[in-house]
This record gives structure tokens, sequence and C-alpha cells, in this order.
């Protein structure tokens, strides 16, 4: 079993999501359990952009992704990133941003999905997310992290290929237990807000920042479950105040 997390701008806007949008691609999610997927959620909504992430068995991994790619399409309200989109590797534009690890067979289904979304393409936002997944990669309680975001041209199986010119990466970890939730997602929230000019934000937040910035989101999907971890987070870091 994988994990796969499809992220994209289909907002018609360079700031946030529609409730509209949100909305419509709420409802269509039901239809990627109709496609194969074992469970599946709208995981982030960072700025202008969402990731449609699904625990899927790998047989079924190319099938999902196509239906998860067929529900932004349906939904957008500019196609934006789909139209980076290409069969063959020549034709590659700035496109969807994509994400996969495995899950262990004998455990539950979890995994800590973090989304970035620059304003203007910010280009260090590559070694942000390559920190987070270097900082997850190795861990106790980690089964599996994404690949590292690569100069070149990137295939996703089922769907097609995508420039290095796509901004807006996603990154997903899976989960060996439910107790190493925090502790991977605090070691890979840590990683990216180091970098400078790194905000994270709660899911659904619109990308207020000065532009030269990055903004992530960060959520847990557990056995089907979402968590926004900004929330928490927010509350952990808070310093205690000594009288």
């Amino acid at each position: 079993m994988k994990i796969t997390s499809i992220g994209a701008d289909i907002s018609d806007n360079d700031t946030s999501c529609s409730r509209e949008l949100i909305a419509s691609l709420e409802a269509s999610i039901p239809g990627l359990l109709d496609a194969g997927a074992e469970s599946a959620a709208l995981t982030n909504i960072t700025g202008d952009d969402v990731v449609i992430s699904a625990f899927v068995e790998d047989d079924m991994l190319e099938t999902v992704n196509r239906a998860i790619v067929e529900i932004l399409r349906d939904s957008s309200e500019s196609l934006g990133d789909l139209e980076g989109i290409s069969d063959e590797p020549d034709g590659a534009g700035e496109g969807i941003s994509y994400a996969e690890a495995a899950v262990r067979q004998d455990r539950y289904p979890d995994a800590v999905i973090l989304a970035f979304d620059t304003y203007g393409g910010e280009d260090f936002v590559a070694d942000v997310a390559n920190s987070a997944i270097a900082a997850a990669r190795g861990m106790d309680g980690v089964t599996d992290v994404s690949q590292e975001i690569r100069p070149g041209v990137r295939e996703i199986p089922g769907v097609g290929y995508v420039s290095d010119k796509t901004d807006d990466p996603v990154v997903a970890a899976t989960i060996e237990d439910i107790e190493s939730v925090g502790v991977a997602a605090g070691a890979m929230l840590g990683a990216a807000l180091g970098h400078k000019n790194v905000h994270l934000v709660r899911r659904g937040s619109p990308s207020y920042v000065i532009p030269g910035s990055v903004i992530v989101s960060a959520t847990a999907f557990l056995n089907g479950n979402l968590i926004d971890l900004a929330v928490p987070f927010e509350e952990r870091t808070r310093i205690l105040r000594v009288l």
C-alpha cells in the first residue's frame, strides 16, 4: 500500500481558494473510493494550492492518480497547473506536484503531509521541502518518505510528465505508529521553518505574506481521519511564561 498526494493550483486567483472550489473538491472525494482508494481526503489547502491524498494498494496507484487529476480538472476554476501535464517528457511544463510513500503491510495507513505555496515561484522552496524530507528519512517511527525535489522532468504514475518548474511541492511521510506522528511532524516542520521566510499556516489560510516568502501547511492523515497540525503545534511552541 502507498499514500499518494497530488497538489495543484486550480484557483482563479493567486492567494487563496474559494469556498466554492473547496466544496466542489470535497464533494468529489468519495469518487476516489469507487476508483479503488482505501481512503481519501482533501488533505491540504495552502494559499491557492490544494492537495488530494489517498491510501491505495500498489496495483491501483495509476488508476487512483488519474481519478485525482480528473477531480482537479472537473472542479477547477482555472486549469493552472493541469496544463503542464504532458504524455511525453518533451512536452512537460509547470504542472502538478506529486508525492508518494509506502505503507508497511502490518501498519495502519497513517501519514504526515506538508504542502508548500509560493507567491512568486520562489526557487528556494525546493531546498525547504528537501530539508523536511531529509529530517524524516531514517527516523525511528517513519516507514517511508517521498522522494527529494530534483532537477529534471518527473513522471507521475498513471498521469504523465511535469517539468521541474513545478514550484509548490508536496512532501509525504508514512508513520509506523500513532505515537510517532508528533515526533516526525515536529522534525519535518522544524527543518522547514528553520529556513528564512518560511511560515506555518493553518489549512485553508490565504497566502497573505510579503512576496519572497513561502507558506507551509501540515496535516496528519490517520486511518482516513484528517488533523490540521498547525493548530496543536501553535500551542506546543508557545513559550512558557516564568513569573
